[in-house]
This record gives C-alpha cells, sequence and structure tokens, in this order.
C-alpha cells in the first residue's frame, strides 16, 4: 500500500511538472482550415501540409491535424496509458498562407534605417530632391536651431531625373534653409556621395585621383560636391554614436518583421557596425537573425587568420563569418566594371575599386582561415575576374564547407555564367537581387546596347548554367519588402504591369518560378549562410521561423501579390509581428 501511494505522488508530481511546463512554453499547433494544405513547408519536394506542432522553438510535427495528434499521442504516453493533451490549435484565416521565414540575402539594415530618417527616393527632379532636404531641416527642431548638425539623408537616383546630370553643391546651396549646413546624401545604389559645399570644404584637402573612386570636377578642376565609390571614403563626418546606430536599427526592424523578414544578410558590417550588433546581441536576443558580412579594407592589415569566424548556436541570432569585398562600382553610377566601354559614354569601361592582384592574394588567405568570402561584382568584367580568384582558390579545397559568393553577379559573359555552373552549385553562389532588374531595365539597353544587355540579371541562364541563386533586396537600394522581389523575379515588370519589352516582361524567358522565387527567399539563403539544416523550411527539427500571408501568393493572380499583407511573423515560434 506504501508503495502504490508513493507510485500515485511520483506520478503526480511528473504530471503535475509537465503541465506547468507545457502551459510555460511556446508550444502550439498551427493549422490552416480543415480540408486545406495550406502550409508551404518548402521541403525537397515543395509539399504543403495542414498542421505543424512547434514545441519550444523547434516544429515537431508536420500533416494533418489528425496526423499531428495521433503522432503526439504516440510520442508523449504517459502513466498508465495516459497522455498529454495536445497543445492549443491556432488556425489562420481561409484564404491565407503560412511560408517558412523568409530571408533577405543581401541588405545594408543600418544605412536602411538612416534612410528612413530623411528618405529621397521617388524624387523626380533635383529641385524636389532639394526641396525635401529643406523640409526635413525645418521640421526638425534640434536640426533647424543648430548650423552645424550634418544633415543626412538617401535615396536619390539621378538617372530618373530629367537631364540625367550629376547633383552639385551648388544645388543645396541654392536653398536658404540649407546653405551653410554640413549636409551628406546617399544616392540610391550607395555607390556616390552628394555633399554640400560645407560638407566639402570640411573634408578637404582631396587628392588629385583615388584609385577605384572618381572626385567628379567641373571644368576648372574644382570639386561639385559629387563622390564615387572609394572617393566616398574622403568625407569627414562625426562618427556615430550607439544612440544614433540603435534608432537605425530599430526603425529598420520594425519594417523588417512587419514584411516578413525573420533573417537578414548584413552586406559589408564596418568594425563599429560589427561592435554594436555584437553588444546588441549581449544585450538581448536580437529580434532577427542576422548574417554579417565583414567589410574587407585593403590597405588594412589581414585579420582572417587572428579573428575568429563568430557562428550562432543555440537561441543565438548573430552570426559574422564571411567577409564582403567590393570589386567594382554599380551599373547606375556608370562604375561597374565592364570589359567594353559604355555604350552611352564610350570613353569609360568602368572601375575595379581593388586592383587584381589583391583578389587573387586575399581571396585563398580568407578561405583558407575557414571564411566564407562574398564579393560584390556588377560588370562583366568584374565578374569574371572574381571567378578567375575563386577558380584559383578553390583548388585542393573543400570547396563545398566554403561556399564563396558572387554579389549582385549582375552582367556576365555566357561563358562565365557557364564557368560558375562548372564549379557546381554548391560552390559558388549567386546573390541576386530582382527588384533591381525591374529599376535598371529603365536605362540599361541604353548604358550596355543591345546585345550585351541581354546578358543583365539572366537568371534562368544561370540556373541552367548550373549555379545556385539566392535572393535579396539590397535594401536601401531597393524596397526591403520582400514581396517586391518575389514579383520583380516571376514578372520583370514594373509594379503597374509594364517594362521596355511590354506586359510580358523584360527578357521574360529570364524569369523565375514561383517555386524558385520562394525557394531563393527560405531555404536558397539558409544554404548560402551555412543554415540550411536548421532554417529554411518548414520541417521537423528546424526552428519555427514563419510568416503568414493574407492570400495564396503561389497561386494568385500576378497584379494581386503586391497588395497581400502579412497577417504574422514568427521568430522560434514566437510572434514578433501581428497576431495569429
Amino acid at each position: 500500500m506504501q508503495f502504490l501511494v508513493v507510485a500515485l505522488s511520483v506520478a503526480a508530481f511528473f504530471l503535475l511538472r509537465g503541465g506547468l511546463e507545457w502551459q510555460s512554453s511556446t508550444s502550439y499547433v498551427l493549422c490552416s482550415p480543415e480540408d486545406t494544405e495550406k502550409i508551404y513547408t518548402v521541403d525537397n519536394a515543395n509539399s504543403r501540409v495542414q498542421c505543424m506542432l512547434i514545441n519550444n522553438a523547434v516544429i515537431t510535427h508536420t500533416g494533418s491535424l489528425a496526423q499531428v495528434q495521433q503522432e503526439w499521442q504516440d510520442s508523449n504516453a504517459g502513466f498508465f496509458g495516459k497522455y498529454r493533451a495536445l497543445p492549443s490549435v491556432r488556425y489562420i484565416q481561409p484564404g491565407a498562407i503560412v511560408v517558412p521565414g523568409l530571408t533577405d540575402s543581401h541588405v545594408h539594415i543600418l544605412e536602411y534605417g538612416a534612410t528612413l530618417q530623411l528618405p529621397l527616393e521617388g524624387t523626380k527632379t533635383v529641385n524636389e530632391t532639394v526641396a525635401r532636404v529643406r523640409n526635413y531641416i525645418l521640421s526638425n527642431a534640434d536640426i533647424h536651431s543648430d548650423k552645424s548638425k550634418f544633415v543626412l539623408g538617401g535615396g536619390w537616383d539621378h538617372t530618373f531625373w530629367p537631364s540625367g546630370a550629376w547633383p552639385t553643391a551648388e544645388d543645396l546651396e541654392s536653398d536658404p534653409v540649407i546653405r551653410g549646413r554640413p549636409v551628406v546624401l546617399q544616392s540610391k545604389d550607395c555607390h556616390a556621395l552628394w555633399l554640400s559645399q560645407k560638407a566639402l570644404e570640411s573634408s578637404l584637402p582631396f587628392p588629385q585621383e583615388v584609385d577605384g573612386g572618381l572626385i567628379v570636377r567641373d571644368a576648372s578642376g574644382k570639386p561639385t560636391g559629387m563622390l564615387l565609390d572609394n572617393a566616398q571614403e574622403l568625407v569627414k563626418q562625426p562618427k556615430l554614436l550607439e544612440d544614433d546606430l540603435l534608432r537605425r536599427f530599430d526603425s529598420a526592424i520594425q519594417n523588417a518583421v512587419k514584411f516578413g523578414l525573420t533573417s537578414i544578410h548584413d552586406a559589408g558590417l564596418d568594425p563599429a557596425s560589427l561592435k554594436f550588433f555584437k553588444q546588441e546581441a549581449r544585450r538581448r536576443i536580437l529580434p532577427i537573425r542576422i548574417y554579417g558580412m565583414s567589410y574587407f579594407d585593403e590597405n588594412g592589415e589581414y585579420w582572417g587568420n587572428t579573428t575568429q569566424p563568430l557562428i550562432a548556436t543555440g537561441d543565438e541570432r548573430l552570426t559574422a563569418r564571411s567577409v564582403k569585398i567590393f570589386a567594382d562600382g554599380a551599373l547606375r553610377t556608370g562604375g561597374a566594371a565592364l570589359y567594353e566601354p559604355y555604350a552611352d559614354n564610350s570613353i569609360t569601361n568602368g572601375l575595379m575599386r581593388i586592383d587584381k592582384d589583391v583578389l587573387f592574394k586575399y581571396i585563398p588567405l580568407f578561405l583558407r582561415d575557414g571564411w566564407q568570402v562574398n564579393v560584390h561584382a556588377i560588370g562583366d568584367r568584374a565578374n569574371g575576374l572574381v571567378v578567375d580568384a575563386f577558380e584559383a582558390s578553390l583548388n585542393g579545397v573543400n570547396v563545398t564547407a566554403l561556399r564563396p559568393r558572387l554579389e549582385h553577379a549582375q552582367l556576365m559573359t555566357k561563358a562565365d555564367m557557364h564557368r560558375v555552373g562548372k564549379l557546381g552549385g554548391k560552390i559558388v553562389i549567386a546573390s541576386v537581387q530582382p527588384t533591381h532588374a525591374i529599376s535598371d531595365m529603365l536605362f540599361a539597353e541604353d548604358r550596355l546596347g543591345p546585345e550585351r544587355v541581354k546578358n543583365l540579371y539572366a537568371f534562368r541562364t544561370l540556373i541552367e548554367s548550373g549555379a545556385r541563386i539566392t535572393l535579396g533586396s539590397d535594401a536601401p537600394v531597393e524596397d526591403l519588402n520582400p514581396l517586391a522581389g518575389f514579383y520583380a523575379a516571376i514578372t520583370r515588370l514594373t509594379p503597374d504591369g509594364d517594362s521596355p519589352h511590354g506586359t510580358d516582361g523584360w527578357f521574360p524567358e529570364q524569369r523565375l518560378t514561383r517555386e524558385e522565387a520562394l525557394r531563393g527567399m527560405t531555404i536558397d539563403p539558409a544554404y548560402a549562410s551555412f543554415t540550411e539544416s536548421i532554417l529554411g523550411s518548414l520541417e521537423v527539427g528546424k526552428r519555427a521561423d514563419f510568416v503568414v500571408f493574407s492570400q495564396d501568393i503561389m497561386s494568385i493572380a500576378v497584379p494581386e501579390i503586391l497588395s497581400t499583407k502579412v497577417l504574422a511573423t514568427a521568430v522560434d515560434g514566437k510572434l514578433v509581428y501581428g497576431a495569429i
């Protein structure tokens, strides 16, 4: 009798403790309505299920509700044949779908946060842009009352202005509210800075020339206030404080989770940014996962053998195990390095921001020391040289473990695309941005000519050559919303449904399928960041990062895609935006 009382007491203790654990943990079943399978798992078969059970940040069961319940009972049997009750079941609304948490494979998150302060994108003329700066100053009393404070903004795009000419310091000085203030405005593609006269003067003296950059000068040789690529580093401005970075980060992350992003690959962390992210990761659990690419300074000390890669484990969300190298400039600003001169500016074929010998020296060093190497390459000449360096570096190394990336891979010769394919989709990854295609298609043929332009943003050709791709936005250069990239990838149309080639899309043969586009924002970036075993799909054993969309983007009419809303975003099973 005494033994029975003890046994019952022990059983009651474990049952009670188990019940409390389930109540305090993140455990629930997420389902689409009865007789529907609206959870897109993005597994190898692109299968769909009705339900998934989430327990303490991990997906433990998937299938129909009946299957999940049976599996739960089978794996949670208790004393005397009893079993723990199935956690609460939550249903998404009719018409909604669930997809894995979305990843932006190429973003500049702190720079994106900065542009939210003074956004200049979408202006039609230089005067409208100047007016926006003026209104920003007038609406911020602390800046208006102190003419020594720097005014920072970004997003302007001279290619959409009537003249297409570079803006100048004089354009800013023409406004009496702006005159005499230090103003630094980043271009849409982040490859040019527009300075006011005060900001220009405070950065002098300038060298006559800059390797990998350009100081735009007038006929008399005087700087006009425009600095391109590496010349941007000449600007002297106050260092950002931790509060400045935190304000930028928080405002950027609010938008990121609202758009369904659960992970970002930050494409170029300078030492201050990396230090900030490390401090934030120590201070709190980061709201989303950050995969950082540390900025490479060819003029600094080599650090690949003295710095340990940071790799998130368990509940950690910050990884910094890759290096970002800039090979050339941007197509929009005429800095992309081409084999042949620009069609609309025959005196130049762009510029390499880094010497070829530096690529061949440091790429193998970083790979040898265990770093993923991600190289910004836009023009065909830059991409060709980087592929040369990858081929030379990967000889005799464990290439699958290294996964180097071509960041942008915008313009490549067919021969170079095939070279990437021959290296194998598990070796070199092309990190591409579909929204760049629908932005640049408006001027691309004028810049490159009718034949060369066919190899620009040739996503389908890359895939058919055997390359593996991953998708991103390059925000703040383009819209951070992943649905903008999804739409651009499958349509190659402007948001209002047009293109230089009509309503079928710009070079429609290069479009991606919806499945390819979804994989490019989920499992492909997980692979590109070495996390495919725990992220990127809704499979048993993986972390429960997911998004609930208001409409089925995999089947609705194309014009409806951009009106789709994010109803909920979850990281580790916990909502960071919206509700279910």
